[in-house]
């Protein structure tokens, strides 16, 4: 949809939720939850290795991304260009990668990668990578971030359909890749997919804790989980 809103983020001042969280961009909007498009999930890389999916871009995302792509139609960039530099700046940004990158390499995932660090993904190794959110749009309950509950992706219609509308097709095309998943709300998911064998249990790194600085529980969770987590790894990569 990109080329659907390209005129608008040219013609921003600015990168605040009054900027950005209005009805020039809103795709849904019901009495609780509203939908909002944004530009950096719109680029399937089909060479990647690693599939980090996370439930929806948050604010801090979606506000970087807009600043990236004004910024490419300014320099008159290609719109491809755009999208990709949009979801190599946006994803997972902030303490998030940070923690996320700790984990990964604590996995050994760098090493079944043949790379010094999984923070190689986010910078000059990113064509092993591809990320998403199974909403990929950023989605707001009552004007806070949606954390996958209240309600759950698969007792809501719209965001079933949107799952379903790009989620689903994402991962026909990437059929063999390890999956990661951040936090309980994307498992559950997975879950069901696994259940109608649109995936398989094999690839999926499922108790792999959500790297929120928010979540408390997350070093407990990864201790509690690190040996079948590893198990998972080494296996896949065998």
């Amino acid at each position: 949809m990109f080329n659907k809103y390209c005129n608008e983020i040219e013609k921003l001042n600015g990168y605040s939720k009054e900027d950005i969280l209005n009805k020039k961009f809103e795709l849904f909007d019901d009495s609780k939850m509203k939908i909002y498009y944004a530009p950096h999930n719109e680029i399937i890389n089909k060479k990647a290795k690693v599939f980090i999916v996370g439930i929806t871009p948050g604010w801090t995302q979606t506000s970087i991304a807009y600043k990236i792509a004004q910024e490419g139609l300014v320099k008159k960039l290609e719109h491809e260009e755009i999208k990709k530099e949009c979801k190599r700046h946006s994803r997972f940004a902030g303490s998030m990668r940070k923690n996320l990158i700790e984990m990964l390499d604590e996995l050994n995932l760098n090493s079944k990668l043949h790379i010094d660090s999984c923070l190689d993904l986010f910078g000059n190794k990113d064509e092993l990578l591809h990320t998403t959110s199974m909403i990929p749009y950023p989605v707001f309950i009552k004007n806070k971030n949606y954390a996958g509950f209240g309600p759950k992706i698969l007792d809501s219609e719209i965001l079933k359909s949107y799952l379903e509308k790009y989620f689903y097709k994402e991962i026909e095309q990437l059929p063999d890749i390890v999956i990661i998943p951040l936090g309980k709300a994307v498992e559950e998911v997975l879950e069901v997919m696994i259940s109608k064998n649109l995936i398989r249990r094999e690839q999926c790194l499922l108790g792999f804790p959500h790297p929120s600085g928010a979540n408390g529980h997350r070093k407990r969770q990864f201790e509690e989980n690190k040996e079948n987590l590893l198990n998972i790894i080494n296996e896949y990569f065998k």
